[in-house]
């Protein structure tokens, strides 16, 4: 598992950033932020204690689907689903599609943040 470097910044720093690596005029190093949030209260919303804890499940139970996950946790898929869905888009977890099913996969075990 990998350590995910996460940044906070204001939304026009993180465009002003963008833009310029659009441009070419900055290369981003390694270890500079992957994923950025624009305040330690979105952040906290999203690795909050529970989803914390919920990408814990997932990287040692190892569910198949989603169903599987909320039999371990004992939350509502409705609700699992909602919350896996905006990890996704932050990077935090990847859902895996199969035939018949939805397997979340932890992307990362560790978290650095780094505030602008």
């Amino acid at each position: 598992m990998k350590k995910l470097v996460i940044g906070i910044a204001s939304q026009q720093a993180i465009r002003a950033r963008a833009l310029a690596i659009a441009r070419g005029d900055h290369q981003p190093r390694p270890s500079e932020p992957k994923i950025w949030f624009t305040s330690m209260r979105s952040l906290a919303e999203v690795l909050s204690d529970d989803n914390r804890a919920l990408l814990r499940v997932i990287r040692e139970q190892k569910p198949e689907s989603l169903s599987q996950l909320a039999e371990f946790t004992g939350r509502a898929p409705s609700n699992l689903s909602r919350t896996l869905k905006t990890m996704e888009r932050y990077g935090l977890v990847e859902m895996r599609r199969t035939l018949r099913n939805v397997q979340p996969v932890a992307t990362a075990s560790e978290f650095v943040i780094q505030a602008a």
